[in-house]
């Protein structure tokens, strides 16, 4: 199959099973996160679900994480418990199941980055070793903002009528959450990294920034604030972060190909595009097509070296 610059609809597990053994030099995607994946299928119909029950004004939840999530709520009990656990490896299973498929189509030395929450990024880190490939670091992408979640116990206790609601001021159930994180994992070398950069065109990373100093694991000062672009989507990454990460993973070539299995809005796409690479895209729901063909049409390609 020709994979140059397209979009496929369908589901990535078996989109894989289609494409080209050692084709893709790099994966930079943002799968649904495991509070996504609670008890249902994480596709568009189940996302307005969500987002059209997210009341005005609410404090209880981060807007971009849509109601009935899993992060409040609930008796703490042994069958609560046990039914997280089992939905944790569920959502093991499945990133294994995917992560095996981008494994095959993976050159050696591909980097492969995932984003995901701080509290499930460790079982998709499982996931992708069980998959064969090797970690390399769990980078760190710190928004600009974050609100608290959970339980605000003096609240909770003053709406109980408790008289020392007050001597538990400060007291909550979780801290504020203002970083992401983003899963480096690597298909196996060739021997060593000169041999594979050389066989396949990828296996070493971008360290230098434009100011000289060396580049860090920790991404900072990105964000999609006062864009004129508006999304009907509720996971969008900054485009200047993902246009970062294809600068650091993927040496500019015509022959190295940027995958996202879990396209989006196309952000990933669109920086590939910018920075002249080529791209392929998956995306199981088709209702994304047109704003995904829409960035792309729009979008032109950056004066680059290659």
């Amino acid at each position: 199959m020709e994979i140059c610059n397209k979009i496929i609809n369908g589901d990535c597990i078996e989109v894989f099973k289609t494409l080209e053994e050692g084709s893709v030099a790099c994966c930079i995607t943002d799968p649904p996160y495991n509070y996504e994946f609670i008890g249902r299928k994480w596709d568009d119909k189940e996302i307005k679900r969500r987002t059209d029950r997210v009341q005005e004004g609410s404090s209880t939840l981060v807007k971009h994480i849509p109601y009935g999530s899993g992060l409040a709520g609930g008796v703490r009990n042994e069958r609560w418990y046990e039914k997280n656990r089992l939905n944790d490896l569920e959502y093991i299973k499945w990133c294994e199941d995917w992560g095996k498929g981008l494994y095959k189509i993976c050159k050696a030395g591909a980097p492969v980055a995932v984003f995901n929450s701080s509290r499930s990024i460790a079982h998709v880190q499982i996931a992708l070793e069980n998959a064969g490939f090797y970690t390399r670091d769990i980078m760190v992408y710190k928004r600009h903002s974050g609100i608290p979640k959970g339980l605000n116990l003096e609240a909770k206790l003053k709406k109980m009528g408790h008289d020392d609601a007050e001597n538990w001021k400060g007291w909550h159930s979780a801290f504020r959450n203002e970083w992401e994180a983003i899963l480096l994992v690597q298909k196996p070398l060739l021997n060593n990294y000169w041999e594979t950069l050389q066989a396949t065109g990828v296996g070493v990373f971008k360290t230098i920034n434009e100011n000289g100093t060396f580049q860090s694991n920790i991404l900072e000062n990105y964000s999609n604030k006062n864009k004129e672009e508006k999304f009907d989507h509720c996971t969008v990454k900054p485009l200047e972060l993902i246009m970062k990460l294809i600068d650091m993973f993927v040496p500019p070539s015509d022959e190295n190909i940027i995958i996202d299995p879990f396209a989006g809005s196309g952000t990933t796409l669109v920086a590939a595009k910018i920075l002249g690479f080529n791209y392929l895209g998956i995306e199981i729901e088709k209702e994304y097509f047109p704003l995904i063909e829409k960035r792309l049409l729009k979008t032109q390609k950056r004066n680059t070296m290659f």
